[in-house]
């Protein structure tokens, strides 16, 4: 499992990478030493795994995460243990507090092991799929968010409402950004105002103009437009 250590203290880095060592199926392929630098070694390298220290110069490790398309299993790695809840909060694999203790950490690859059996490794994709997560940041809450999750996207402006679980967080982008990403076979172009994953559609009824109303699973109706009905019809092979 490929894993990238991301901390300011060279030292620290050093220790983590040397205790790391010990585990045959972790394989760090670099190092970086802020989130600038593990910006671009996380396009370039590709990790499957971060270990991430919070606290840095310049953007911290919630910044970090924010800016990224695409989000590594995370574990972060901190002195400041008021930031355990949050971690945990946000659903990262774990949190190690420093100094790191080789028996922490053995609980720590243990749980990155067990994550990484129950998920199934599908062929890279250029475009987000639904067993991709991504990290979603409002005000001073935060999520992990696997997209299988997301029943639907939903347009507010120039912000997008992420409707999943009881919350709607909102994140800074426009709708039309956000549709060239996503994986067409898994989620819809309902309309100007909506995306949604096609995983989590209840039924669909005939709505006014030619257009169409699909009932979520979550409960909630979204419009198809009648530009969008007929090539929504195709695809769900009505």
């Amino acid at each position: 499992m490929k894993a990238l250590v991301i901390d300011d203290e060279r030292l620290a880095r050093k220790e983590l990478i040397s205790l790391l060592s010990n585990y045959q199926k972790i394989e760090i392929v670099g190092e970086a030493i802020n989130a600038d630098d593990a910006e671009e070694k996380i396009a370039e390298l590709k990790p499957e795994l971060l270990f991430l220290d919070i606290q840095m110069p310049g953007r911290n490790g919630f910044e970090l995460l924010e800016s990224l398309e695409i989000v590594p299993k995370v574990i972060f790695t901190t002195a400041y243990d008021e930031y355990a809840l949050k971690a945990f909060e946000i659903n990262a694999l774990d949190y190690l507090l420093k100094p790191i203790r080789k028996e922490r950490l053995d609980e720590c690859i243990q749980k990155v092991m067990a994550d990484r059996a129950n998920v199934s490794q599908d062929a890279p994709r250029h475009k987000l799929g639904l067993r991709d997560q991504v990290f979603v940041k409002d005000g001073e809450k935060c999520w992990f968010v696997r997209l299988e999750e997301v029943r639907f996207f939903e347009s507010d402006g120039n912000y997008i409402k992420v409707h999943f679980d009881n919350q709607k967080p909102m994140i800074h982008k426009s709708l039309n950004a956000l549709d060239k990403k996503l994986d067409e076979r898994s989620f819809f172009r309902a309309s100007r105002k909506h995306i949604i994953n096609l995983s989590w559609v209840e039924s669909i009824e005939s709505w006014f103009n030619g257009g169409l109303l699909v009932k979520m699973k979550g409960g909630e109706k979204v419009e198809v437009s009648r530009r969008q009905a007929s090539k929504f019809k195709d695809l769900m092979s009505l």
